[in-house]
């Protein structure tokens, strides 16, 4: 390893099924320096700087902050979580990026990308604005490496159904008959870190990242049920209902929409899907959902204090 510069790490801080506090711990295992951009100075962004990261805190959206940012680093991870305002942000990070001359730009998409084009596109404002800056990023001439993750576990597999599992004993989603590659964040975290450690063969390339198969949400029912030493079921539920209840719940309007779109998009089979671009990028399979379950499972049980609220 010969790199000086800090590598800068967007959305540093994170919750449930964040990528950027994996990568960040990641990269100073690997004795990188790392800048963790963070909105705020909270318990989380204090947790990054005692692993010995150089905390900066900053809005995407202003310009100002994003040089502060950027200056001084040749290699930038760039994530946001779901949010209406995601192209103006990477339209500022690239235009800064560029500016500053970066040598790699490792950017955090979706795999449902891989489906649209200029005629096609997907009912979730969140992949049109993946696909548009997608676009601006190929239009900047930036040396972009482009990962596009699937659905995550930790979103609809923890997030949606550790409540259910922990009441009744059950996945509750409207998903039909369709089958799904689900990834876990760490394993994301793991491909991002691996890229940005060595990034020069990477450069140019789209890696689609899934989980180690293929399974029907009945399978998965069934490595639930050998994680945790009870039986769980799937239970396709109302899609209506479902969906007003995500509405009614979810952060935002925006994020309400993509969770609904994700939802059709897996009754239409489109997460059907599989690759080793895990294995190629890391050295390493990407976890099943039992192992996922195994790790996760006090969220799982009717005596957990959930932690994911």
């Amino acid at each position: 390893m010969n790199h000086p510069y800090p590598i800068l790490v967007t959305g540093a801080a994170g919750k449930v099924g964040a990528i950027g506090p994996s990568v960040v711990s990641d990269l100073l295992r690997r004795g990188f320096k790392v800048r963790a951009m963070v909105r705020r100075e909270d318990e989380r962004s204090q947790a990054l700087a005692s692993l010995g990261a150089e905390v900066v805190v900053g809005n995407l959206l202003d310009l100002h902050d994003v040089h502060r940012a950027v200056e001084g680093c040749r290699r930038v991870y760039f994530s946001l979580s779901v949010d209406s305002t995601y192209l103006e942000a990477t339209t500022n990070v690239a235009a800064v990026a560029r500016h500053h001359g970066v040598e790699a730009f490792v950017n955090m998409s979706q795999m449902t990308l891989s489906q649209m084009s200029v005629l096609e596109t997907t009912d979730s404002p969140q992949h049109k604005q993946h696909w548009l800056a997608e676009q601006v990023l190929q239009w900047s001439g930036l040396p972009v490496v482009y990962l596009r993750p699937t659905a995550f576990m930790d979103v609809f597999f923890l997030r949606f159904c550790a409540p259910t599992v922990r009441q009744s004993d059950a996945l509750l989603l409207p998903f039909g008959d369709g089958r799904t590659s689900p990834i876990a964040a760490v394993d994301v975290a793991r491909c991002v870190a691996a890229v940005l450690a060595e990034p020069d063969a990477h450069i140019g390339r789209v890696y689609n990242l899934t989980g180690p198969s293929v399974c029907g949400l009945d399978e998965i029912a069934l490595e639930y049920s050998r994680a945790l030493g009870r039986e769980i079921r799937y239970v396709n539920v109302p899609i209506k209902p479902w969906e007003e209840r995500v509405r009614q719940t979810a952060a935002s309007p925006h994020l309400a929409e993509h969770l609904i779109a994700m939802a059709a998009l897996h009754r239409a089979g489109r997460y059907d899907r599989y690759t080793e671009d895990v294995q190629l990028l890391t050295g390493a399979p990407p976890m099943s959902i039992e192992g996922f379950v195994r790790l996760h499972a006090a969220a799982f049980t009717r005596t957990a204090v959930s932690q994911l609220a």
